[in-house]
């Protein structure tokens, strides 16, 4: 494939580069809040990953989010094992670049979540979010039972009648799937914004708002 293709089509079977069997793992706490990004995690936390484009941005939407118990960016969706930066950005691996949200259901469900998602980015344009573009920055969500992946469905439902509504052209390109394995990225992208507050963020919604969006979310990005 050209790079140019590489940049809007996922790689077939035997494209995808080899990888590696050692994992990347985080050397540091959460820059944040100081706890361990590999857990252990308190009993009844729960995981999700999402895809938004740039994985700066969009760490910082969640970190602070009440319920929320740790953030992390990495790269899940493709097929090479154990993923780099620099392969991801070549698209032959197939990943997405997400952020692990781990939360508390009872006071963050996963609903408000993903209206949170919705609106913090445009989940209608396909291998790109605004200027960067290329499958890594697809929009997706990947969650680990099929109750799940119902209520992300019909959350896709939910803000699909609702861009539609305000007469939003596009239709949503989100990917959602379960069983989708999370790589870790390197330990100089996990809380980039936090460690960089004028760094790079490319993160901008539609401007149309999700009706489910927690009130501690004001819906544009920060």
């Amino acid at each position: 494939m050209t790079m140019l293709t590489r940049k809007f089509a996922l790689p077939e079977a035997g494209e995808a580069l080899p990888g590696r069997a050692e994992a990347i793992r985080p050397a540091a706490p959460h820059a944040v809040s100081g706890r361990p990004l590999e857990g252990p995690w308190p009993e009844g936390i729960r995981t999700v990953l999402l895809g938004m484009g740039c994985f700066w941005g969009a760490e910082r939407v969640f970190w602070s989010l009440p319920g929320v118990w740790i953030t992390a960016v990495g790269y899940a969706g493709g097929q090479t094992p154990n993923p780099t930066y620099n392969e991801v950005c070549t698209g032959r691996t197939g990943h997405a670049e997400v952020v692990m949200v781990a939360y508390d259901p009872a006071l963050m469900p996963l609903a408000s979540l993903l209206a949170v998602f919705w609106q913090r980015h445009d989940p209608t344009q396909g291998m790109r979010q605004g200027n960067d573009v290329g499958t890594q920055y697809r929009s997706a969500i990947y969650v680990d039972d099929a109750a799940a992946l119902a209520e992300a469905e019909a959350s896709r439902s939910a803000y699909a009648a609702a861009l539609k509504a305000a007469g939003h052209g596009r239709a949503i390109t989100t990917e959602i799937a379960t069983g989708r394995r999370f790589y870790f990225a390197e330990d100089y992208h996990q809380q980039y914004l936090a460690k960089n507050p004028n760094g790079y963020c490319g993160l901008a919604g539609t401007g149309i708002a999700c009706p489910a969006a927690p009130a501690a979310d004001v819906g544009q990005p920060a």
